[in-house]
């Protein structure tokens, strides 16, 4: 408990000196209850007031945009169930919850489904606009004072998250990093000097932080 204590503090420290934050949010968020969810992101919310942050997400259960985290900061690559897309994708239109009351594509009228990864036909254009903001502001993070928070992140997709941050981490020397996940903390040989494993679930771990 004694060296938990010391990584909530040196983490503290880190988010105070930094001028950049980038977040990764995985399964470990999309798997756990609604009170627990809430609770965690008005945490990250507190903890990420007044620092210059942008959030990657592959949850797709759309309750990050219910938070008070700002939308235009976050990106959702792997969708959103809250948008929907034609199920055939005979258009690349994303229409948001009960926009089309009948729930059938305009165009060609088959069933509208989740734009989410989970779907046979997944129409990208939904998250593209926040990814290319995303970029942009990754790319002026090089050699400046980065905090890279990972929270929760699996391998179901680590094209994302998992292995962008560790390449993230390696290029800009000035960057620290935390892996958080109760069960897959472990950090890569190339960026352990600089990359801080916590093996505990990360909401609990973010909502500790956020406590004075």
């Amino acid at each position: 408990m004694e060296e938990y204590d010391k990584i909530v503090d040196n983490l503290r420290e880190n988010l105070k000196d930094c001028e950049y934050v980038l977040i990764g949010i995985g399964a470990e968020w999309g798997k756990a209850k609604e009170s627990d969810v809430k609770e965690a992101y008005r945490a990250l919310y507190r903890l990420t007031e007044g620092k210059d942050y942008f959030i990657v997400t592959t949850v797709t259960d759309g309750r990050i945009f219910q938070s008070p985290l700002n939308a235009e900061r976050i990106t959702a690559p792997c969708g959103n169930v809250n948008w929907f897309q034609c199920r055939d994708a005979c258009t690349k239109d994303i229409w948001e919850k009960d926009e089309i009351a009948d729930g059938l594509c305009p165009h060609c009228k088959a069933p509208l489904i989740g734009n989410t990864i989970e779907a046979e036909h997944y129409i990208e254009e939904g998250y593209l606009p926040g990814w290319n903001r995303y970029r942009e502001w990754l790319a002026g993070t090089l050699n400046r004072r980065l905090l890279v928070l990972e929270l929760g992140e699996g391998f179901k997709t680590p094209t994302v998250i998992r292995w962008p941050f560790e390449k993230t981490v390696f290029f800009n020397r000035k960057a620290q990093m935390y892996r958080v996940n109760a069960k897959l903390a472990q950090v890569s040989e190339e960026i352990r000097e600089r990359a801080v494993p916590v093996a505990v679930d990360s909401l609990e771990f973010i909502v500790k932080c956020a406590d004075k």
